[in-house]
Parts: structure tokens; C-alpha cells; sequence
């Protein structure tokens, strides 16, 4: 009896789990707002509601001036390893444990569309 209903429970199984939708990936948008704007503000300006406590304040990310001098390489750095490695704020964590390298490149993405800016320019 259990052969025969091994092929039901299997075909059930498979059946469920298509019906379970997918966990949707986090937008770059959602995981600065999740883990960013408390220091660098919802517009990425900065004032984020964690800035006023720190002895450094937080990077504004909508200053074109300041972000096109920082390489893409450079975000992507003191955003998964922190601000002191690239001799910066220690204030800045390192988000290796949260964030997989593609998530990094695309805040880096979200970065540059808040600065309206690239490198050099």
C-alpha cells in the first residue's frame, strides 16, 4: 500500500511546492531603506535619524561633487567590508554577512542614481 501511495504523496508534494510563491528579491531601494537610511537619511542626504548621535556624519549620497570622486570599486568596498577600509568612518559596518556581492553592485547602482553621477565625472 505504501508503493502505491508514495507516487500520490510525491506528486502532492511537487504540487505544493509550486503553488508557494517564490520569496521576491529585495530591491536595491528596499535594502537601503531597510539598512541605510537611519544614518544616510531616506533621500540619502545624510541625515538619517541615527546621524545626529554620531561624531562623524553619515556620507551624503545625493552630493554629486563628493560621490563622482569615489570609484565604483570603492563603494562596492566600504560597503562590504566598512568605512575603515577605505580609511574611513569606523561608524560605516561592513555588510559581507548581509549582503551577497550582487546586492552590493546594485546598491552601488542606487548609489550613483541618488548622486546623479558616475566616477570622473
Amino acid at each position: 500500500m505504501l508503493n502505491k501511495l508514495s507516487p500520490v504523496f510525491l506528486l502532492a508534494a511537487i504540487l505544493l511546492a509550486a503553488a508557494i510563491p517564490a520569496q521576491a528579491k529585495e530591491t536595491a531601494t528596499d535594502n537601503y531603506k531597510a539598512y541605510c537610511m537611519q544614518c544616510h537619511g531616506l533621500e540619502g542626504n545624510g541625515k538619517g535619524v541615527n546621524a545626529r548621535d554620531m561624531a562623524v556624519m553619515p556620507r551624503d549620497h545625493t552630493d554629486a561633487k563628493a560621490m563622482s570622486g569615489r570609484s565604483d570599486e570603492m563603494l562596492f568596498k566600504v560597503i562590504k567590508e566598512g568605512g575603515t577600509s577605505i580609511s574611513k568612518s569606523n561608524l560605516m559596518p561592513p555588510w559581507a554577512g548581509t549582503f551577497t556581492d550582487e546586492e552590493i553592485k546594485d546598491l552601488v547602482v542606487h548609489l550613483r542614481t541618488l548622486c546623479k553621477c558616475k566616477f570622473g565625472t
